[in-house]
């Protein structure tokens, strides 16, 4: 059966609910003002071109409201190289790149000790009611960048700025250092916050997570929504390069007694932890009042389990062609919800994604591209070898830092070699490798110009001077940087993993239509700081939008 509408299934939602239809009868707010709440949502690990792919498939009220009755750009891309999940939520609401916000990936290494840093670990701040690790995302202290919520909240402390997501960083990114961030505990199915923000969780959130709403879905089974020749655009289910677990239907929680951390986590991968975000970001509107008064909210909504089923299977696969379509009835009802709850006139929503995905190399291959996987070890390997046969035994690799690799400087001091004459070699070798298509030094990146070489500006926009690596690989289009053998990934400046959608809908404040002159994703922030008539956050380094009356 099609994947249930939570909000009518699960009764420990019913007062939530009871709440959001009781605030219908509040006036919608003046369409030639300002909205009381904008709503962000990003559909990790959603390209444009999967999006627009399945457009005949939709209903009415999801991604068509956004593209039938919106203003959409259909030229929308990231312009930072590295693309990941991290990055990109950093960028969404800073109207910033990695080189000012200083996230510069999920992960990287400390240049000088070479200690793992995850994009939002904190060691002085816990989960709310949960474990903690050393890896844990826990605050956007590592955000070097003011985020719109922030200059919402310095503009008037009234306003209230809301983040969910199913990942860490894909709430507290988005949330800035002001706001507040909810994420999904995929040891229990509940979500938390964490000390930074609070001290202990607010009523709503106990009681919501009282109810332990992901138990629901024990048992339950995802069932493609449309008969089987209505996937025949993508591929068949069971190649030998994709994740086991790839046709449907699929029952959640099979051969476990009880729901526990396995199913918690595995939820991940299927509608119903988009279901659950969802369900809680309902109950934050109701639970905050959010879009109640004249001070304007801003509620970011983090929809992870796209990624999950793309790195798995793949966006040409057909259960990823079904989760679009979960995905679309799912963005239906909660703006549904959200125009009884607010006012169609009261509320501006905005879709996007925080990058997009490459397809899974031997599919590509099948169909005559050239591509491939690159095990990162044997890229360290093969630099390692070269370098000691130019300048003697190291190690001269001290491992890859997000998307480059740090080098020995302080042994190639010690050996009288200048860093630059170590960073040329290390580049000339990785130019080598059959992966990549092009390799930059520290000394390019700090330069000036030279618009017309391939990728080194978008690389700029990836690389901070203070965090960074020395040495930043592009990987040829359609190889990975991965040691799995099978699935995909994302991360690179091509079209396939910067291509994603941007569209915004709010009849009082855009103009539809769809727009076809390039935009990128820094342009988000300041067309929304624009609408609602304060600063642009002090470090956006994108424009006004073209899609404003």
């Amino acid at each position: 059966m099609p994947l249930p509408r939570p909000l009518r299934r699960l009764a420990p939602l019913v007062a939530a609910a009871a709440l959001l239809a009781g605030c219908a009868a509040v006036p919608a707010g003046d369409p030639a003002g300002r909205p009381r709440l904008v709503v962000l949502i990003v559909a990790d690990g959603l390209p444009q071109a999967q999006l627009m792919a399945y457009r005949d498939q939709y209903g009415p009220d999801g991604f068509n409201r956004f593209l039938n009755r919106g203003a959409w750009l259909a030229e929308a891309h990231y312009g930072h190289a590295y693309t990941v999940t991290a990055a990109g939520h950093a960028t969404i609401l800073t109207g910033a790149t990695p080189r000012r916000t200083g996230i510069i990936g999920n992960e990287w290494r400390d240049r000088i000790t070479g200690n793992p840093v995850y994009c939002t670990g904190d060691p002085e701040h816990g989960y709310l009611g949960h474990a903690t690790n050393r890896m844990s995302g826990t605050s956007p202290r590592n955000l070097q960048a003011e985020s719109l919520g922030d200059v919402l909240r310095r503009a008037d402390p009234r306003s209230k700025v809301i983040a969910v997501s199913g990942k860490d960083r894909g709430a507290i990114l988005p949330a800035g250092r002001d706001g507040t961030a909810y994420l999904y505990m995929a040891q229990t199915g509940r979500f938390a916050s964490t000390t930074w923000y609070m001290k202990s969780h607010p009523a709503w959130v106990e009681a919501f997570n009282a109810a332990r709403p992901a138990d629901r879905y024990f048992g339950a089974r995802w069932e493609p929504l449309l008969p089987a020749l209505a996937y025949g655009r993508s591929a068949p289910d069971g190649a030998p390069w994709v994740a086991k677990g790839d046709a449907l239907p699929k029952a959640m929680g099979e051969g476990q007694d009880a729901p526990g951390p396995l199913f918690y986590a595995s939820l991940l991968a299927s509608p119903f932890a988009d279901a659950l975000v969802l369900d809680f970001a309902r109950a934050a509107v109701a639970g905050e009042a959010l879009g109640q008064d004249d001070a304007p909210d801003l509620l970011s909504v983090s929809l992870s389990s796209h990624d999950y089923v793309n790195h798995s299977w793949g966006p040409q696969s057909r259960i990823s062609h079904d989760h679009v379509l979960q995905l679309d009835n799912l963005l239906a009802a909660f703006l549904r919800d959200l125009d009884r709850a607010v006012g169609r006139d009261g509320y501006l929503a905005v879709l996007t994604a925080d990058h997009g995905f490459s397809a899974i190399p031997e599919h590509a291959r099948a169909q005559g591209r050239d591509a491939g996987r690159r095990r990162g070890a044997e890229v360290l390997a093969a630099l390692e070898s070269g370098l000691a046969a130019r300048f003697g035994p190291g190690p001269w690799v001290r491992g890859w830092s997000a998307s480059g690799i740090l080098l020995d400087r302080v042994r190639a001091a010690d050996r009288g070699i200048a860093p630059g004459t170590l960073d040329a070699e290390a580049k000339r070798l990785a130019l080598e490798d059959p992966a990549i298509a092009a390799a930059f030094t520290r000394a390019e990146l700090e330069g000036d110009g030279r618009p017309d070489v391939p990728y080194l500006e978008a690389v700029r926009k990836t690389w901070h001077p203070a965090l960074s690596a020395d040495l930043q690989l592009v990987p040829k289009p359609g190889w990975q940087f991965t040691s799995y053998p099978t699935g995909t990934t994302h991360g690179s400046p091509h079209r396939e993993d910067t291509h994603v959608p941007v569209a915004f809908f709010g009849p009082g404040w855009v103009r539809p239509g769809r727009v076809d002159e390039r935009a990128e994703v820094v342009d988000i922030a300041p067309t929304l700081a624009a609408i609602l008539g304060v600063a642009a956050p002090a470090s956006a380094e994108g424009r006004v939008l073209p899609v404003l009356p």
